[in-house]
């Protein structure tokens, strides 16, 4: 419920509860597993909860350049900053779904629905992205066994799912994947011993990137679009 109201995603409130920020008529929340039929009396930070703001679900064409946050330490330019002089001033606040890097440009969805957000980005669901990249040095017909069969990530301790890899010319490919690891498409081309010099996503399950969105320009999406989530969940 908190999520859907657009307080925070609901791995954020998570941690809200955890910090014992949320309550029920004045008493602590304890577990994100409380049972609740409305937000009435909920309070966070000792505020209360304003009802559901209307579902909304954006395409944005991320520039490279900006950091898929709301605030960034260094200082860098977010998304927010971007869409800030986009949204009408009395829009919900909306957030993206995966993250894509600082010089990955693309494809970015972003919504105030905490459930339509999880029907993208669970891997379970296998809603497979669509990315195209560029490369330092020629690709090599074995790459695409090597993405294929999956590869081992020293750090999380775990061995990637499958991933399609389709060579379009000696220096250029297309990738898909149904899960979104740090970093993920160059720590695999970094570990067949190539560098991604430029990556740009070109849709998420059956969403394609607008080509008449120039980077940095959003659009509402189609009923058709997010009919396309909900009928990808519903078969897996």
């Amino acid at each position: 419920l908190l999520a859907r109201a657009g307080v925070a995603s609901r791995r954020e409130v998570e941690r809200m509860i955890a910090d014992k920020r949320i309550a029920i008529d004045g008493k602590t929340v304890e577990t994100p597993a409380t049972l609740l039929e409305s937000l009435r009396g909920v309070t966070v930070d000792g505020k209360p909860v304003a009802k559901p703001e209307p579902t909304r679900l954006f395409a944005f064409h991320k520039p490279t350049g900006l950091i898929t946050a709301e605030h960034d330490p260094r200082g860098r330019p977010t998304i927010y900053d971007a869409l800030r002089n986009a949204l009408p001033k009395d829009a919900p606040r909306v957030m993206p779904i995966g993250r894509l890097d600082f010089n990955t440009e693309g494809l970015l969805l972003l919504t105030n629905d905490g459930d339509w957000s999880r029907q993208l980005s669970q891997p379970e669901n296998q809603v497979r992205k669509h990315y195209r990249v560029t490369l330092e040095k020629p690709l090599a017909d074995d790459y695409v066994t090597a993405f294929a069969e999956g590869m081992w990530f020293e750090y999380e301790g775990i061995t990637t799912r499958p991933a399609a890899l389709k060579i379009r010319s000696p220096f250029e490919a297309d990738v898909w994947l149904c899960e979104g690891r740090y970093h993920q498409i160059k720590r695999m081309f970094h570990a067949v011993g190539n560098q991604v010099v430029s990556l740009h996503r070109e849709s998420m399950g059956a969403i394609q990137l607008d080509p008449a969105l120039a980077p940095g320009q959003y659009r509402a999406l189609t009923a058709t679009e997010i009919a396309s989530v909900d009928q990808a969940s519903t078969s897996s």
